[in-house]
């Protein structure tokens, strides 16, 4: 009953002229305290004097309290800062009362007023000591009080060293946290068995199974600044086994207000620990790019559209155009944008196969940039369903190019993948065949046309990391189609910066490719996501081989065979060199492809194989269609030795 009136009561913040008033308080019995200790604990001193000079030593103590302010921290919460307020408030006190006794002596001010310095300097020290342990007294009972009725969590913290401080200062100081620190860990063996806040550091190697079950440890916060996500994995990959949950603390720019908040430390993420660092684009010329631009944004309302959108609307453009056919992506897009404060952009519903209603748009609005990202992504769908696949991917990109050079669009963005290498699907070769279609426009027109290629997007609608995490919250098992698989990953900001910049630097031409690091094994990023969902693999949940899927490759490529590449001013960002084609030849063979395909003759994926002679398919239906002998007549020379039907 105590205890919940105490916890009840204790939410409450006390007065700030309560505490002023116990501070001189303690300051007054502080005060009589000194003249006890100068007069060895005896009366022999003139009581009256005392009594005289006690009330200007608490005027004197309330004034010096007042200007500086130390009695409005929360006392709950009292930390490093306010002991430094108590002392400087201490120090002004005692000259105060110095200044009076000299001034006193001087022009007799106060009768019988005086002294002794030695009992200043007695009564300087004792009331120090005495408000900073009435502080934390207290904050040691309410936190005792308040947290007893939660069942307590030890928590270790990675790291010894400012960043680390902070972090326990952050979860000591939490009013619900029921964190209690027992330890610190570092790899500085200068800090090694030495105490931090009273809390003892550990050297790494007590990170073991009988350490963290003997003393209970349940948690462990990383919480180093500017760690590589290299070294994060492996650190990470160390504790994964051990029943704890591991977490991480953000970057110290992305605390609040240069204040770190426990609700910001976070679960250690797959995303952490991608063996490849972030890339920061330099140098932009994306601003003046856009100044006063009008732009065109096709497919605007998907994952890689929708954050290209929401990067353009930081800049000063003139206008925004947002095209898609998904009306629900589109409307909340929408609200999301004007709910950050973003309103000169125009959403409209429309499909990129609707020449009319394209050409209608591009007559109204007269776009002078168009960022093209609209298309169809998913391999095992598209596989059987090239139908759609050349309508969108192909067909929607010639209608989008051609509307551009029409109306006179200067540049033209195209958002490829890295599939488009080397294909083994219906989804890659359609993509290959629409950067060759926007090679031939650059030799034709003015209009200069650009491309992107790059990898997985994490968190992408459809990507691998977002299915395994809907597994592992359905208990399993995640679903891997081969033990080998490989991927590059990068992320959705990533990816649209580079279509950014790309549009930025190109001057026509180009395809613009990502310096992605080394690509990911799915299979150790399953089994990661797995333990730092806090399961055990496999006796949680296990990861089933259901085997490659129709048209999927084992590992990725960013360049086919016989590209090289040029650098630019980014080192991450490179311009792939590609063959020459013959351009009359592909573009009248890829009009051929979008007629063709528009009667629904069941040659189309034939013909997209005559166009690429390298796209060979793989565990598909449609490797029947791959001819035993050489291609010699295609569009440019095969580089991949070809599958026998």
């Amino acid at each position: 009953m105590i205890q919940d009136y105490f916890t009840f009561n204790a939410q409450r913040y006390a007065s700030k002229w309560l505490v002023l008033g116990i501070d001189i308080a303690i300051v007054s019995l502080s005060f009589v305290l000194s003249y006890l200790i100068r007069f060895n604990l005896t009366l022999d001193f003139e009581v009256e004097k005392l009594i005289l000079q006690l009330p200007i030593i608490m005027i004197a103590s309330a004034l010096a309290f007042i200007i500086v302010g130390s009695y409005k921290g929360v006392v709950r919460h009292t930390g490093v800062r306010d002991v430094y307020n108590i002392f400087n408030a201490i120090c002004l006190s005692s000259i105060l009362i110095i200044f009076l006794v000299l001034a006193n002596r001087q022009f007799g001010m106060f009768y019988n007023f005086t002294i002794p310095l030695s009992i200043i300097i007695i009564n300087s020290l004792i009331s120090f000591v005495t408000l900073t342990a009435s502080r934390y007294v207290f904050k040691a009972m309410f936190h005792q009080m308040s947290g007893e009725a939660r069942a307590m969590k030890n928590v270790l913290i990675y790291g010894a060293g400012d960043s680390g401080i902070l972090t326990y200062n952050a979860i000591t100081n939490h009013i619900r946290s029921n964190a209690r620190v027992i330890g610190y860990i570092d790899n500085d063996n200068k800090k090694v068995g030495k105490n931090i806040n009273g809390v003892p550091v550990f050297n790494k190697s007590i990170l073991n199974e009988h350490f963290i079950l003997k003393n209970n440890v349940s948690e462990i916060i990383f919480s180093i600044q500017n760690i590589d996500s290299k070294h994060l994995r492996t650190l990470v990959e160390g504790l994964v086994d051990f029943p704890v949950s591991v977490k991480i603390v953000p970057p110290i720019e992305d605390w609040i207000n240069g204040e770190l908040k426990v609700s910001q430390i976070k679960q250690v993420q797959i995303e952490d620990l991608l063996d490849r660092a972030p890339i920061q684009i330099k140098n932009s010329k994306i601003a003046s790019e856009l100044l006063n631009k009008s732009i065109l944004v096709t497919g605007g309302a998907g994952s890689i559209g929708s954050e290209i959108v929401r990067q353009i609307c930081t800049y000063n453009y003139k206008s925004l155009i947002i095209v898609d056919q998904a009306e629900s992506a589109l409307y909340d897009l929408q609200q999301e944008l004007k709910q950050n404060g973003f309103h000169n952009f125009i959403p409209l519903v429309s499909d990129v196969r609707d020449k009319n209603r394209l050409n209608a748009i591009f007559d109204e609005y007269k776009p002078t940039m168009v960022f093209h990202a609209a298309a169809y992504k998913h391999v095992p769908l598209m596989e059987y369903n090239s139908y759609e696949a050349i309508k969108i991917n192909i067909a929607g990109t010639k209608t989008v190019a051609d509307l551009s050079v029409l109306h006179g669009v200067d540049k033209f963005v195209f958002v490829s993948t890295d599939k488009a290498v080397n294909p083994t699907n219906v989804m890659g070769a359609s993509k290959r065949i629409a950067e060759m279609y926007i090679g031939c426009m650059q030799k034709e027109n003015k209009t200069r046309f650009i491309t992107t290629r790059f990898g997985n997007v994490l968190g992408s609608n459809g990507s691998v990391i977002p299915l395994f995490r809907k597994q592992i919250e359905k208990g399993g098992p995640l679903t891997l189609t081969h033990k080998d698989i490989t991927r590059y990953f990068m992320t959705i900001p990533e990816a649209s910066q580079l279509v950014l910049e790309a549009g930025a630097m190109g001057t026509g031409g180009e395809i613009f490719i990502f310096d992605m690091g080394e690509s990911v094994k799915i299979y150790d990023l399953a089994r990661n996501m797995i333990k730092l969902s806090g399961l055990r693999y496999p006796e949680d949940i296990d990861i089933k081989i259901t085997g490659l899927r129709p048209g999927e490759k084992l590992y990725e490529e960013l360049l086919a065979n016989g590209e090289n590449t040029l650098p630019t001013y980014h080192k991450k960002i490179k311009i792939s060199k590609v063959r020459e084609l013959d351009y009359a030849k592909t573009r009248s063979k890829i009009d051929e492809l979008c007629i063709t395909n528009m009667f629904f003759n069941g040659n189309t994926v034939k013909l997209m194989k005559e166009i690429v002679p390298e796209y060979i398919s793989k565990n598909s239906d449609l490797c029947e269609l791959d001819k035993k002998e050489d291609k010699t007549e295609g569009l440019s020379k095969p580089n991949l030795k070809i599958v026998q039907s």
